[in-house]
C-alpha cells in the first residue's frame, strides 16, 4: 500500500491550472526526484503531499500513522532560538518539552538561586520526559546536529544562510519520518556536506520525494523521476540518464504530432472557407470535427521553452586581471585568508570552493578590491568591467515588478549596443508579459535567479563574478548557463557547489581549506579530488610566492596550463548529443528503410493513392536531410572529442 497517493488532484492560482489532474503514489523505500521548469508548481505539489496546501479538487490519501517531514526551499527567521531548540521543534510536543527542560536547567544553573516555582516547573517537565521517553529524543537531536557539523548552543539568527539551511535539514531529519520531502536540499550547502547528505539519505529506510537541480545528486539518489510540466505529472521509472534519453524521444514525438495536427487544421480551415458547398449535410461531421480541433488548439498549453542567455562581453580587458600577493585577511582572531598568492589572467575561468562559512564570498570581495586586506596587496588589471551575481539576491527589489527591476521603470533597455523593449528581452528569460508585471516577491526561487541573470546580462562585462548562480535553476536553464560560461570570451570567477558545472566550466580551482589556507589547483572539482592525498589533505601546495610575477615564467606557465585545460572535455549538451546520436540515427535509418520498401510495393501506386505516395516521398526526403545533418553533427563531435583526448596530458 502506498504511503501517500494523489488522485486527480487539481490546484489553481488562476488559469491555467498549476496542477491539472495529477495522480501520484509514493511507495515505501523509494527515492523519487521531482523535476520541471521553474514556476511549474513543484513546491506546491510538495505542499499538497505534506498537507500544507489543500487542492481545489481531487483526493489525497495518507497511510495510517505515516510520518511526513518537509524541508522548505527558504529557511525562516526564528528570533531568539538556539540551534537545539529549532531542531527539536521537529519532534513536536515532546521535542518542545525537551527543549524547555534544557532552557530551564541552564537558566537555573546560571541564576542566583532557583525559586520554588522554577523547581516545580522543571520537575513537571522532567516527569513528562521520563514518562514519554524524552531523553532518547534529546540524544537523537544532538546526534543529527553533530553529524551536520552544527553547534547546538549557537543562536540560529546569527548563522549564515548555509548553516541555517543545515539546521532546517536537521529539523526535518530528526523525526525519522516515513516520507521525507526535500525542496532543493543542496542549496547553500558546501560540497562536502552535499556528499555527506547523499550518503546519509542512501542509508535511510524511509521514502524520499525531493526537488533538486544538482545533477550529481539526482544521479546518485533517484530511483524514479517525476516531471511536472504544464500541469501534468509524468512518471519515468529508472535513473536520471534514462529519463534524459526518453524525454528527448518524447519531445521529438510531441513536435511531430503537433506539426501533423497543425497541418491538418490548416487544411480543414482552407476547406471550410471554400463556400456553402462545404457545409452540405453529409459534411456536418467534418464541420464538427473542425470545431473540436479548434477547441483543442485553443486549449493547447505550449512548453515553457528554453531561456536564451547571452552576455555582452564589453571591451577587452588588459591581459592581467587580478594579482594577489601575500594577502592576509580575517575577522578578529579568525583568519579567512592567510598568505594568498594567485594570478588571474584574461580568459581564465576560476572556480572557488570551500566549506560553508569558510569565506568564499569574502575572498571574492578581496580579489575585486571591495575589501582591503590586513596585509599583502591585490592589484587589478586595466579596463575591467565587472558584473557581480549575489547569492543573496540583494540586488533585487522585492516590492517592484520584474520589468522595473531590469529596466528601472523604462519600457526600453540597451543590451549589446541595441535598444529593445524590456518585455521582449524578458521573454528570453522565460518571463511572459503577465509574469513580468508581477512583483518579485511573487516569484519562485528559480525565477528570482533567472531575473538576477537577466538584470546582470544587461550590462557589458569582461569579468563575470557569480556567487552560487545555480540555486533553484531548472535543469534546462542550468545547462544553458553552463554552455554560456564554457564559451565565455572574458574572465570568470565562479563560486558553486555544482560539481558538474565546475568540471565542465572552470580551468582552475581555488580551495579554502580552513585556517586561512587557500590553495590553487589545475582543473575543476574532479581534478581537485584526484590531486588530494587519500586522507583528504592537499597533494601539493599552490605556486610558491617567490616565483616571478606577471610577465615572467609564472605568467607563462599559467597561460600554458590554462591553454591545456581550456577544453578538457566536451560541454554537457555536446556530450549528451554525442551519446544520443547513434541511437537516433539508427531509428531514422530504420524508418528510411521501411519507407523505401513501401515505395517499392506496386500496390502503393493503385488508383486513388497518389496523396499517400506524395506523403511517403516527402517524408523520405525529410529523413534524408535529417540523416545528413545528424551524421555531420556526429562526425564533428567525434572529431572534437578525439582532439581533446589527444591534447590531454599523457595522451
Amino acid at each position: 500500500m502506498p504511503l501517500i497517493s494523489l488522485q486527480s488532484v487539481v490546484l489553481s492560482y488562476g488559469a491555467p491550472n498549476l496542477l491539472d489532474g495529477v495522480d501520484l503514489g509514493i511507495e515505501r523505500g523509494e527515492r523519487a526526484c521531482l523535476l520541471g521548469p521553474n514556476g511549474a508548481g513543484k513546491s506546491r505539489l510538495l505542499g499538497v503531499v505534506a498537507g500544507e496546501v489543500q487542492p481545489d479538487a481531487g483526493e489525497v490519501r495518507r497511510g495510517d500513522g505515516v510520518r511526513i517531514a518537509r524541508l522548505a526551499q527558504e529557511a525562516p527567521s526564528l528570533a531568539g532560538a538556539r540551534v537545539l531548540d529549532v531542531v527539536m521543534a521537529g519532534l513536536g510536543a515532546l521535542g518542545a518539552a525537551a527543549a524547555a527542560y534544557l532552557r530551564l536547567s541552564h537558566a537555573l544553573a546560571a541564576g542566583p538561586g532557583p525559586s520554588a516555582a522554577d523547581l516545580a516547573r522543571l520537575a513537571a517537565v522532567q516527569q513528562r520526559l521520563e514518562a514519554d521517553g524524552g531523553w532518547a529524543i534529546e540524544q537523537r537531536a544532538e546526534r543529527v546536529i553533530s553529524r551536520l557539523g552544527l553547534d547546538a548552543a549557537a543562536e540560529y539568527e546569527k548563522l549564515s544562510g548555509g548553516l541555517r539551511r543545515r539546521v532546517m535539514l536537521a529539523r526535518a531529519l530528526v523525526g525519522e519520518p516515513d516520507l521525507l520531502l526535500l525542496d532543493e536540499p543542496t542549496n547553500h550547502l558546501d560540497v562536502d556536506t552535499i556528499e555527506w547528505l547523499e550518503g546519509f539519505l542512501l542509508g535511510l529506510s524511509g521514502s524520499i520525494l525531493f526537488i533538486t537541480h544538482d545533477r550529481c545528486f539526482v544521479r546518485r539518489l533517484a530511483t524514479r523521476i517525476l516531471e511536472l510540466d504544464r500541469g501534468k505529472l509524468t512518471d519515468w521509472p529508472g535513473d536520471y540518464d534514462n529519463y534524459l534519453r526518453r524525454r528527448a524521444e518524447r519531445e521529438r514525438a510531441e513536435a511531430l504530432a503537433k506539426a501533423r495536427f497543425d497541418k491538418k487544421l490548416a487544411e480543414e480551415e482552407v476547406w471550410i472557407r471554400q463556400g456553402i458547398k462545404a457545409r452540405r449535410t453529409r459534411n456536418e461531421g467534418r464541420v464538427r470535427a473542425l470545431e473540436a480541433m479548434r477547441a483543442e488548439r485553443r486549449e493547447r498549453r505550449g512548453a515553457s521553452g528554453s531561456a536564451k542567455l547571452a552576455l555582452d562581453g564589453g571591451e577587452r580587458s588588459g591581459r592581467l586581471v587580478i594579482e594577489a600577493e601575500g594577502v592576509r585577511f580575517g575577522y578578529g582572531d579568525t583568519p579567512i585568508v592567510d598568505g594568498l598568492d594567485t594570478l588571474v589572467l584574461r580568459g581564465d575561468r576560476v572556480g572557488v570552493v570551500g566549506p560553508n562559512g569558510a569565506g568564499k564570498s569574502t575572498l571574492l570581495k578581496l580579489l575585486l578590491g571591495e575589501l582591503q586586506p590586513d596585509a599583502g596587496t591585490v592589484r587589478l588589471g586595466t579596463n575591467l568591467q565587472v558584473a557581480y551575481f549575489d547569492q543573496l539576491r540583494a540586488q533585487l527589489d522585492l516590492a517592484r515588478s520584474v520589468r522595473d527591476n531590469v529596466a528601472g521603470g523604462s519600457d526600453m533597455i540597451e543590451v549589446g549596443g541595441r535598444r529593445t523593449h524590456v518585455l521582449s528581452y524578458l521573454k528570453d528569460f522565460l518571463f511572459t508579459p503577465d509574469r513580468a508585471r508581477q512583483p518579485v516577491v511573487a516569484l519562485s526561487g528559480g525565477e528570482r535567479n533567472r531575473l538576477l541573470l537577466a538584470r546582470l546580462f544587461t550590462k557589458p562585462a569582461n569579468l563575470l563574478v557569480l556567487d552560487e548562480p545555480t540555486n533553484d535553476l531548472d535543469a534546462e536553464t542550468l545547462e544553458l548557463l553552463e554552455e554560456l560560461l564554457a564559451q565565455l570570451d572574458g574572465t570568470l570567477l565562479l563560486v558553486s557547489h555544482d560539481r558538474v558545472l565546475l568540471d565542465n566550466v572552470v580551468t582552475s580551482t581555488l580551495v579554502l581549506e580552513g585556517g586561512g589556507r587557500v590553495r590553487e589547483y589545475v582543473g575543476g572539482w574532479s581534478d581537485w579530488v584526484r590531486q588530494r592525498t587519500p586522507g583528504g589533505a592537499p597533494a601539493f601546495a599552490a605556486r610558491p610566492a617567490q616565483e616571478p610575477r606577471a610577465g615572467g615564467s609564472k605568467a607563462k606557465a599559467h597561460t600554458e596550463h590554462r591553454r591545456r585545460n581550456a577544453q578538457k572535455k566536451l560541454g554537457y549538451k555536446d556530450q549528451r548529443d554525442l551519446e544520443a546520436l547513434p541511437g537516433h540515427l539508427e531509428r531514422l535509418e530504420a524508418e528510411q528503410s521501411e519507407l523505401q520498401q513501401r515505395l517499392a510495393d506496386p500496390s502503393l501506386y493503385q488508383q486513388g493513392r497518389g496523396a499517400e505516395v506524395t506523403a511517403v516521398q516527402a517524408r523520405l526526403a525529410t529523413l534524408e536531410a535529417e540523416l545528413a545533418a545528424g551524421y555531420a553533427r556526429w562526425e564533428d563531435l567525434e572529431a572534437r572529442q578525439e582532439g581533446i583526448l589527444r591534447q590531454a596530458p599523457g595522451a
